[in-house]
């Protein structure tokens, strides 16, 4: 009979870390058996206590862990943390934040706007105004962020006057700085944006966008004039942990 440490409910109420008492008792219930142990303790103490219990109550036990430590050990010249689950921590978070990820890229620039509902933050403003590589960047910190443009007297979706306000972050920008943004962008398109760039339209349409703001309660604003993304973000999570939405 293999005994495994896992398939002691009795002895460990779901917890990753074992004490000396509670390995003592394993053991004895696998000699009691007549099996053997086979385990992947991450404390080096806990190790030494398993291996002198098995042999104090003459059971078998088979260290999977230990010298693998050992060995990284000595390769990387550092310690280990000994702390059980990191791994698993690791992987969660991967997963995390490929999840985000694809969220973000299938809901960048109002699209899929049916599932607003499903973001944690969504980011709206006209354009240059960094919503994309804001939601890039929240995604990677491990949020589902979604963000809807807006166009000069253009409706934005019904949808985003349905969902949490505590969710919704509205990026304004000063009008020069708007303007010195989309003329650079327009030298890329070789001037065959339109009214993009011109200062009379973006004035306007920041107008429109800050009209729309000022109608809804709850919206947090955000001036990204002359701010980095990463300052950026941390106003927005800032504000996104003083909630109490899910």
């Amino acid at each position: 009979m293999i005994r495994n440490i896992h398939e002691a409910p009795e002895v460990i109420q779901n917890t990753l870390e074992f004490t000396k008492t509670q390995i003592h008792k394993i053991v004895e219930q696998t000699a009691a058996s007549g099996g053997f142990i086979v385990h992947t303790l991450v404390s080096d103490r806990l190790r030494q206590i398993m291996l002198e219990s098995g042999r104090l109550n003459n059971v078998e036990t088979i260290d999977l862990m230990g010298p693998l430590l050992e060995r990284l050990s000595r390769l990387v010249a550092a310690s280990p943390s000994e702390e059980p689950g990191l791994f698993r921590e690791l992987n969660e978070t991967y997963f995390r934040r490929i999840e985000t990820m694809e969220f973000a890229f299938h809901h960048d620039d109002g699209l899929r706007s049916e599932e607003l509902h499903k973001a944690e933050i969504v980011l709206v403003g006209v354009s240059r105004t960094f919503k994309t590589p804001l939601s890039i960047y929240l995604a990677f910190k491990g949020w589902f962020v979604a963000n809807i443009p807006i166009i000069l007297d253009m409706p934005v979706p019904q949808q985003l006057f349905e969902i949490s306000a505590a969710k919704v972050f509205a990026l304004r920008a000063n009008p020069q700085f708007l303007t010195a943004l989309r003329r650079a962008r327009q030298e890329i398109f070789s001037g065959s944006t339109g009214q993009y760039a011109d200062p009379e339209y973006v004035s306007r349409e920041m107008h429109y966008a800050a009209t729309l703001f000022s109608k809804q309660e709850g919206w947090s604003v955000i001036d990204v004039t002359n701010k980095p993304i990463e300052e950026i973000a941390s106003e927005i999570l800032a504000l996104r942990h003083k909630s109490d939405i899910k």
